[in-house]
C-alpha cells in the first residue's frame, strides 16, 4: 500500500514529491516518458515562486543559475510592470529553464526517498472505499491517494470522471525554437509585418519565434513554420536548425473539482490557459506547496476533516483568477480597432504607480490572499508572510529558514505561547523581531501563509492552531 501516487514527472509532480517526503510520507511518481524532454516548454519562475522556494530553502541554487529581470512578464500592454515595490523578497523575474527546474527538483525530491519512475505509464484507476488502485503499465499498484500531475489530457482527471468546462480554442500560434540563417534579418521582440506579427526571443545558440498560425489544421513543421513568419513579415527570413517547433491555442479550461474523494488533480490536469504572462509552471508550484502539506497530514491521520478539502477551496479560487487574467492578456494583445480604447485606458492605469503594482501583483499571483479561519484584520492575514529577520536565543534566523522543515511555526515574539499543546505539529520558536517591534506573535500554515496575527490585547492562537493543525 503506497501512501500517495503521483503521475507525472513535471514541476507540479516533483514539487508535491519533494513536499511530501519531507513530512515523511512514502511517495512514488510515475511519468509515462522515459527521460525528461530535450525541449524546453517555459524559461520563466515569478517572484511568487521565489518567494515560496525560498521558505524550504530551495531558491538560492536556482537564483546562482539564471538571470534577473526587474520586472514581471505580462502580455498586451506597452508598458512595463516593474516589481521594485511589490510584495515580494524576490523583486525580480528569473530566467530559467522549465528542465533544469525539474532537473533540480527531481534531485532534491530524490534525495529525500521519493520514488521516481520514469517509462511507467498511468493507464487506469479504480476507487475503492479506502484506496485507489492505478494500473501502470502491466502492474496494479494500490495507494491511498492518487495526484494527477499528468498534464492538460490527464489520465487520472478522465479516469476520475472529472469535467473539465471551459472555452475551446479560437487562435492558435505556432512556436519554433530555430536558427537564423542571418541573425541581422529579425531583430528581438515584437516585429510586426503586413500579415501580422512575430515575436522573438533570444535563446543560447538559438531564438524561440512565436507566431499566428494561420492553417491549424495542418501538420507542425518547419515549413509551417516558415510560411507563418513569411507571411506575417512580408518578407522571406531563412529559419533554420529546428530544436523544437509546436503549436498551442488558446484554450481555456478547468477542473471541476481539484478534490474527488481519494483522487487529487494539481498544475495543468487541473487548469490550462493560454501561455500570456509566462505563468504555467509557477502555478504549478504554486498548487504544489498549498496541497503537500495538507496531503501529508491527512495521510497521517492528524488533519481537520476540512484540510484537504480546503485545497480545492483554495487553488480554485486562484485558478479562476489565473484563467481570467491570461484571457485578457491574450484578447488585448489581439485586440483591433474596436477594442484600441480599451488599451489605451489600461495603458494609462498601468503607467501610473499604483496600477503599475496591481498589475503586476495580479499577474504574478503575488496577491494571493487565502481565507483564514478565524477571520483577522492585519494585512498579513492570508497572505505570504515577508520574510520577516529573527534573533533567537541561538542567533539569527529569518522566517525562510524557519519553514524550511515544512511545518507550521508559531513564532512568539514575547514569551507567552511556549507552552503551547500543538508542539507536536507546530514549531513553536521564541524571538525577537526588531524590524516589527509592534508584532506580539505569528502563526504561519507550512505553506508560508499567515494564519494568525497577534498584535494587541489578549488573544491567543487556539481557534487557529486547532483549524489547521487538528488536535
Amino acid at each position: 500500500m503506497i501512501d500517495v501516487l503521483i503521475a507525472g514527472a513535471g514541476p507540479a509532480g516533483l514539487m508535491l514529491a519533494y513536499e511530501l517526503r519531507l513530512a515523511g510520507v512514502e511517495t512514488v511518481v510515475v511519468e509515462r516518458h522515459e527521460k525528461r524532454p530535450s525541449y524546453c516548454r517555459g524559461f520563466t519562475l515569478n517572484a511568487r515562486s521565489l518567494d515560496l522556494l525560498a521558505r524550504r530553502g530551495l531558491a538560492e541554487p536556482l537564483i546562482a543559475e539564471g538571470w534577473q529581470v526587474p520586472h514581471a512578464a505580462f502580455t498586451s500592454l506597452p508598458v512595463t510592470l516593474g516589481l521594485a515595490d511589490a510584495f515580494t523578497d524576490h523583486h525580480y523575474t528569473l530566467g530559467v529553464p522549465q528542465t533544469r527546474v525539474e532537473e533540480f527538483l527531481e534531485e532534491q525530491a530524490a534525495k529525500l526517498g521519493a520514488d521516481i519512475r520514469r517509462g511507467h505509464e498511468l493507464r487506469a484507476l479504480e476507487e475503492t472505499e479506502d484506496a485507489v488502485v492505478a494500473t501502470v503499465g502491466d502492474e496494479r499498484l494500490r495507494a491511498a491517494y492518487v495526484v494527477g500531475c499528468d498534464g492538460s489530457r490527464s489520465t487520472v482527471r478522465k479516469e476520475a470522471g472529472i469535467a473539465f468546462p471551459g472555452t475551446e480554442a479560437t487562435r492558435y500560434s505556432l512556436l519554433g525554437d530555430v536558427g537564423l540563417a542571418d541573425p541581422e534579418a529579425l531583430p528581438f521582440g515584437v516585429t510586426t509585418g503586413p500579415g501580422g506579427s512575430v515575436f522573438v526571443i533570444p535563446r543560447p545558440g538559438y531564438v524561440r519565434i512565436i507566431t499566428d498560425d494561420p492553417q491549424p489544421d495542418a501538420p507542425i513543421t518547419l515549413e509551417a513554420l516558415q510560411s507563418a513568419v513569411d507571411r506575417a513579415l512580408g518578407r522571406h527570413v531563412p529559419l533554420a536548425d529546428p530544436r523544437w517547433v509546436t503549436r498551442f491555442g488558446d484554450a481555456a479550461r478547468q477542473a471541476q473539482r481539484y478534490v474527488h474523494g481519494r483522487i487529487i488533480l494539481a498544475g495543468d490536469a487541473a487548469h490550462i490557459h493560454p501561455p500570456a504572462g509566462a505563468i504555467g509552471v509557477n502555478v504549478a508550484l504554486d498548487d504544489a506547496f498549498n496541497l503537500g502539506w495538507k496531503l501529508a497530514a491527512t495521510v497521517r491521520g492528524t488533519a481537520p476533516d476540512h484540510l484537504l478539502e480546503s485545497y480545492h477551496t483554495e487553488r480554485h479560487a486562484v485558478g479562476e483568477k489565473v484563467l481570467a487574467s491570461t484571457r485578457a492578456q491574450t484578447m488585448l494583445s489581439n485586440a483591433g480597432e474596436d477594442l484600441q480604447p480599451l488599451v489605451d485606458l489600461l495603458t494609462r492605469i498601468a503607467a501610473h504607480p499604483a496600477g503599475n503594482r496591481a498589475f503586476a501583483d495580479a499577474v504574478t499571483c503575488l496577491d494571493t490572499r487565502y481565507d483564514m479561519t478565524p477571520e483577522g484584520t492585519h494585512p498579513w492575514i492570508g497572505r505570504l508572510c515577508p520574510n520577516l529577520r529573527l534573533t533567537t536565543a541561538s542567533g539569527h534566523t529569518d522566517v525562510a529558514a524557519l519553514l524550511s522543515g515544512g511545518r507550521a511555526v508559531l513564532i512568539d515574539l514575547t514569551g507567552i505561547h511556549a507552552t503551547s499543546p500543538w508542539g507536536d505539529r507546530v514549531d513553536i520558536v521564541e524571538a525577537t523581531c526588531h524590524d516589527h517591534p509592534e508584532l506580539r506573535a505569528i502563526l504561519l500554515r507550512p505553506d508560508g501563509h499567515t494564519a494568525w496575527v497577534h498584535s494587541a490585547g489578549d488573544d491567543v492562537p487556539d481557534e487557529a492552531l486547532h483549524y489547521w493543525s487538528g488536535g
